[in-house]
C-alpha cells in the first residue's frame, strides 16, 4: 500500500517490532491465546503463545493462565477481553480450515503478527500460508519459533512488509498465485487502518483472488468508537497495560466493506461475536457499556460463474 494511499498516521509509533504501538497490541492477543490454551473449556490451543508472552520485556509480568488474574473472569482485560479473543482465534480457525477443505491451498494472513496457525493447525501437506506483517515483528517472531523449536505443518512464507506500503508486489514475489483460489485473514486489522486504504486493500485482494477464494475480517461500527470510550475492557487496557485501543483505532468513517464485495460478486455473512458465543456456549455475551458491541466479524466468499 502505497504512501498516497494510506498516510503515515503520526499517531502510530514508528517502530517496527512488537514492544509497542499497534505491534503491542499482537502481544496482547497471544497472552489471550496463552490464557485460551490453558482453560479447562478451551475454545482454541497455540502452546507457542506464552513464549511469545515471556520472550518481550514489555510483557513478561502478564498473566499466561486465568488463575493467575486474581479476579479471574470477573477481570475486564484478562477474563472478557482475552476471552474474546479466544472465540476470535477458534472462529477463524473454523473458517480457514472449511475453506482449505473446499479446495484453497493458499492462505495469507494480513498484518500476520503472532499468529502461528501454520503450525498448530492440521493444514493440508500443500498448503502454502503467507504471513505478511512489519519485518520488525516477523523478526521477533522467528526468533522465539526457532528456540523452541517449532516445525511449520504446512509450507510458510513470510512476507516482510508494511501494509502501507507495496505488499501486492511483495506478496506476489514470494510466490503468490493469483490464478489459485486462496483463504485471507484480516484478524483485528481493519480498524487500525484509515477509510481509504481499508477500501483499497479489500479492492486488491479482490483484485488478486479468483472464484472460489474466501476472505474473514473484522470491522467496527463507527459510533463504536465514541459510545463507549469509558468501557472496563478499553480503560483497563489503557490503564494496566498501557495500550490505548482508542488512540490506535482510526477514528475517521468506514467504508461499507461488506457491501463493496458483494458489489463485486462475493457473497458475505455479518455476524456479532455474541452469535459465536451462543453457538458455542463460551464467550462474551453483552453487558452495559460494552465496548465488544459494535464488533463484527464479516465472511466473504468470491462466488464461480
Amino acid at each position: 500500500m502505497s504512501e498516497t494511499t494510506a498516510t503515515r498516521d503520526p499517531r502510530h509509533p514508528g517502530t517496527d517490532g512488537v514492544e509497542a504501538g499497534v505491534g503491542l497490541t499482537a502481544l496482547l492477543v497471544a497472552a489471550a491465546r496463552a490464557i485460551e490454551t490453558h482453560r479447562h473449556d478451551s475454545l482454541a490451543r497455540d502452546a507457542y503463545a506464552e513464549h511469545f508472552v515471556r520472550a518481550a520485556g514489555a510483557c513478561a509480568h502478564w498473566p499466561v493462565r486465568i488463575e493467575q488474574v486474581p479476579d479471574g473472569d470477573a477481570d475486564p482485560l484478562w477474563g472478557r477481553f482475552a476471552r474474546y479473543f479466544g472465540l476470535r482465534t477458534r472462529v477463524l480457525d473454523d473458517f480457514l480450515v472449511r475453506s482449505l477443505g473446499a479446495g484453497a491451498r493458499q492462505v495469507v494472513l494480513l498484518g500476520a503478527g503472532l499468529d502461528t496457525r501454520a503450525f498448530r493447525l492440521d493444514l493440508p501437506p500443500d498448503c502454502v500460508v503467507f504471513e505478511v506483517d512489519r519485518p520488525g515483528v516477523l523478526d521477533f517472531k522467528q526468533r522465539v519459533l526457532t528456540r523452541l523449536p517449532a516445525a511449520p505443518k504446512a509450507r510458510r512464507t513470510t512476507v516482510p512488509v508494511d501494509l502501507r506500503d507495496d505488499w501486492v508486489t511483495a506478496l506476489t514475489s514470494a510466490g503468490f498465485d493469483q490464478a489459485a483460489p486462496s483463504v485471507w485473514l484480516a484478524e483485528g486489522l481493519l480498524f487500525y487502518l484509515p477509510g481509504p486504504a481499508e477500501t483499497y486493500l479489500v479492492d486488491t485482494v479482490d483484485r488478486l483472488t479468483t472464484p472460489g477464494s474466501a476472505l474473514v475480517f473484522e470491522a467496527k461500527l463507527e459510533k463504536d468508537l465514541l459510545a463507549y470510550r469509558d468501557s472496563p475492557i478499553y480503560t483497563a487496557t489503557r490503564e494496566r497495560i498501557g495500550i490505548d485501543l482508542l488512540g490506535l483505532f482510526d477514528p475517521g468513517p468506514r467504508p461499507d466493506s461488506a457491501g463493496d464485495l458483494r458489489a463485486k460478486g462475493w457473497s458475505t455473512s455479518t455476524h456479532t461475536p455474541f452469535d459465536f458465543t451462543r453457538r458455542l456456549g463460551r464467550g462474551p455475551l453483552p453487558e452495559p457499556n460494552d465496548a465488544l458491541e459494535g464488533n463484527r466479524w464479516v465472511f466473504a466468499h468470491k462466488l464461480r460463474p
